[in-house]
């Protein structure tokens, strides 16, 4: 399927709308034939013939001819901006949704720029042929047509003479085509890398302050600017090397009229009135032959825009999220059997290998580890949103791959170690996985999560608006609010990637004792640098190189003094003699 065949998939629900235009469209070009044929009339008939009683109507004839062309002309333009319009909604809908179904493989190895470059300037471009390109292309299609019927039927041989000149038009156009293509194809990857860099910029503007490296970041804008506008430029060297040519040629046959056309009048072959008329025609033959190159370059830019966007469409999840209506309620009952796991563009390194553990519903679960052990991307396996390269995951007796995704998603709250908030109300954003959730219950959840006070204190209370991804608020505001998030859902399982990382020791305690209450029938995974996170926690795993190396509770840890003894005695600060005393106290 080409991109005119894939366009046409979009639009073809619209074809009420395009008939109508069509209609307009050749009723348009129709009459456009009117006006050099009656002024031909009127130096025929009017000024040699010396019949002035017909100027007046026919001079009337022609303007309402004119007026009657501008409005049907305004009408189909309109109805072709309507139908891209609703194209366009449509293909941005279409590609949200696929944005919502892609897995975090598909985001891992994509530019964020690059996704806004197809959803903006690329869904543009196809507007931009849907509601121009196209019906310009039709427009001067009948041009020329009518333009050589009239033409001929007026002196076949001066027509035929204008046409002569056609075939290299023709030729000079293909080339040109070929060559723009892959032009505008660069044009529209260079975008993406400009888009791509100015947007991560702005995320990590307090970065680059911090570090005073805006001369760095405007350099580097610089580069990525300079190499935008040298593929435009390479697009404008086609056209420069083309245009002038294809003008030139149009421009040809105006003289050419002029010399074979007074020729044939001088020598009787032409009436005077025959000349002007199909001079008057000459405009119709041009304009194609002159815009055969700007259209030529819109066609090249839709082709590049259409690619990148149906890349985009067809890219199949490597986890496919299904539609269901069955409302599931897990337990929690958790088993990773043997799994390993590698990213799919990195198959020789196992981020996991061999893990093997098992979590009743009720249970807690820690999981500490220097950076790059595999925490996250543990928990991130019970979440689905990787599947494990070998071995097998469970959930209440059935393998993880037999759940709808979404279903067992709403199951599992999940708090980040990236913080994300949304530009929206802190009541909002506590209730994003819960919308029917009332400002009574959100303020309950997030006492638990020690936030209310903070909260209460605020001029709008939780009626706050922060700001994008949460700026003006703490590192310790935006966790105790995303984990009221998570809390807020209620889940069967729930997981903390490092949650109280950004509080102080104090409210981390307050917080894991509300946790306790609440969590008593939830299977909660812990990712922590602290033990006092973990510590009470029915099963600790300590992991190192994608491995388990220990598991046990905090005091069977503290016993066999491995790994997890060395980290408690580091963050104690005692001495080795001193916590062993301690470890045979507890």
């Amino acid at each position: 399927m080409n991109s005119f065949e894939w366009i046409w998939q979009y639009s073809k629900k619209f074809w009420k709308y395009g008939v109508i235009a069509i209609i307009l469209v050749i009723i348009n070009a129709a009459t456009i034939a009117i006006n050099p044929l009656l002024t031909g009339k009127i130096v025929d008939e009017v000024i040699e013939g010396g019949k002035e009683n017909l100027l007046v109507p026919l001079l009337l004839i022609m303007i309402g001819v004119t007026f009657f062309r501008t409005a049907v002309r305004y009408c189909y333009q309109l109805l072709f901006e309507r139908i891209g319009q609703n194209t366009l909604f449509d293909l941005r809908m279409d590609l949200y949704q696929k944005l919502q179904e892609l897995d975090f493989d598909f985001f891992n190895h994509t530019r964020v720029g690059d996704i806004m470059a197809r959803m903006t300037g690329d869904t543009d471009a196809i507007r931009h042929f849907v509601s121009w390109v196209t019906y310009n292309i039709l427009e001067a299609i009948l041009w020329f047509v009518i333009a050589i019927i009239a033409m001929g039927t007026i002196n076949m041989k001066l027509m035929l003479s204008l046409v002569a000149v056609t075939p290299i038009i023709f030729i000079l156009t293909k080339k040109m085509a070929n060559e723009s293509q892959a032009a505008f194809f660069e044009i529209r990857e260079s975008f993406s890398r400009l888009n791509s860099m100015v947007e991560e910029n702005i995320g990590g503007n307090r970065v680059v302050k911090a570090f005073a490296r805006e001369a760095y970041e405007i350099e580097k804008f610089n580069q990525h600017n300079d190499d935008f506008k040298e593929r435009n430029m390479g697009a404008a060297d086609i056209s420069k090397k083309y245009l002038p040519w294809l003008d030139g040629l149009a421009g040809s046959l105006t003289l050419i009229t002029l010399l074979v056309g007074g020729l044939f009048v001088m020598y009787g072959e032409m009436t005077l009135g025959e000349l002007v008329t199909f001079n008057g025609f000459l405009w119709m033959l041009n304009m194609p032959m002159r815009m055969s190159g700007w259209l030529v370059n819109d066609v090249q830019r839709f082709n590049a825009a259409s690619i990148k966007i149906r890349q985009m469409l067809t890219t199949t999840p490597s986890i496919p999220v299904a539609q269901s209506l069955d409302q599931l309620k897990i337990e929690g009952h958790v088993t990773f059997k043997d799994v390993s796991f590698h990213f799919s563009d990195d198959p020789t390194t196992e981020v996991l290998s061999h893990i093997s553990f098992s979590a009743k519903p009720g249970q807690t679960i820690g999981i500490l580890g220097e950076t790059g052990s595999g925490k996250t991307t543990l928990v991130n396996l019970i979440a689905r949103f990787y599947d494990a390269s070998s071995g097998e995951i469970w959930i209440d007796g059935k393998r993880i791959e037999e759940y709808p995704v979404r279903q067992l998603r709403e199951n599992i709250s999940m708090v980040m170690q990236d913080v994300f908030l949304f530009s929206n109300t802190i009541q909002d954003n506590i209730a994003f996985g819960t919308p029917e959730a009332d400002l009574g219950y959100v303020s309950q959840i997030a006492k638990i999560a020690d936030a209310h006070g903070f909260i209460a204190s605020m001029p709008e209370g939780y009626q706050t608006i922060v700001g994008e991804r949460g700026v003006g608020l703490s590192g310790g505001q935006k966790q105790r609010i995303s984990l009221a998030r998570a809390l807020a859902k209620n889940p069967s399982i729930l997981i903390l990637d490092d949650t109280t990382s950004a509080v102080d020791m104090e409210t981390e305690s307050k917080i894991q004792q509300e946790l306790t209450k609440l969590t008593g029938e939830k299977t909660t995974f812990i990712i922590a640098h602290r033990i006092s996170s973990v510590r009470d926690a029915d099963l600790i795993l300590m992991m190192s190189h994608g491995k388990i190396v220990e598991r046990g509770t905090h005091e069977e840890l503290i016993q066999q003094q491995g790994m997890y003894f060395d980290v408690y005695k580091k963050q104690l600060g005692l001495e080795e003699d001193e916590l062993k005393g301690g470890a045979k106290l507890g």
